[in-house]
């Protein structure tokens, strides 16, 4: 009885193992792509990822304000770029040129106007970001439209199609906007909610991927891929 009681215990000490093991393997299976890191982390780890996850309340809640403004002053006020450029140099003119003449008057030594220069590295940076993200993108659509994988190319079609639609209804100013204010709500609602969000999103994956076995075995899987490919000598 001894032995068989140490066995039927052992049993269940491995099967209770086993289940906690297979529970932290689903969740982790679970997590949204597959990460292991936080949130904070993937975002970068820096000032950037403080003010997308509201670190500093204040200083994220002044730089979606500044974007806020910035959209309803060219958006619902229609003021364009030119204008507002215009207004700050008439500004700053104004604000020197006050400096410099009401030293003068109250016959006081001049004083140094400052200056106010941008750094040329900054653009510099800035060019080359841009160039480098363009040589990407550029690059990513060329190997679509030469590899052959029609599938693939069907989805970049579709992709660019749902983006010119989305386009018609909105500028570019707006989509600008609507991404902004996403990337300052999105990480902090899913960093607080994460679990319900994999849950969901994880739902939402396992139809569309049930949807698209169907399409596929019904209508992909019938087109004849040795058209698409290239020969061996191209």
């Amino acid at each position: 009885m001894e032995t068989i009681n140490d066995g039927v215990s052992k049993q269940k000490k491995v099967s209770f193992f086993e289940e906690d093991k297979s529970n932290s393997v689903t969740s982790h299976l679970n997590k949204l792509f597959g990460r292991e890191k936080p949130i904070h982390h993937i975002l970068g780890g820096g000032k950037s990822a403080d003010v997308l996850l509201w670190r500093n309340k204040k200083i994220s809640a002044s730089v979606l304000t500044g974007a806020t403004i910035t959209w309803i002053v060219f958006e619902w006020l229609n003021y364009n770029f030119l204008t507002i450029l215009s207004f700050v140099l008439v500004i700053g003119l104004l604000a020197q040129f006050a400096w410099k003449n009401v030293s003068k008057i109250l016959n006081r030594s001049p004083s140094k106007v400052p200056r106010f220069v941008l750094p040329e590295e900054l653009f510099a940076n800035i060019g080359k970001l841009i160039g480098t993200e363009v040589n990407r993108g550029l690059r990513y659509l060329q190997d679509v439209a030469c590899g052959g994988n029609f599938k693939q190319f069907l989805v970049v079609i579709a992709s660019l199609w749902v983006a010119a639609i989305i386009g018609s209804w909105c500028n570019f100013l707006t989509v600008i906007y609507i991404g902004f204010v996403a990337a300052h709500t999105l990480p902090i609602l899913y960093e607080r909610y994460d679990e319900q969000i994999d849950g969901f999103v994880y739902n939402v994956l396992g139809q569309l991927q049930h949807n698209y076995r169907k399409l596929d075995s019904r209508v992909l899987s019938r087109i004849p891929a040795g058209r698409f490919r290239g020969s061996k000598s191209d």
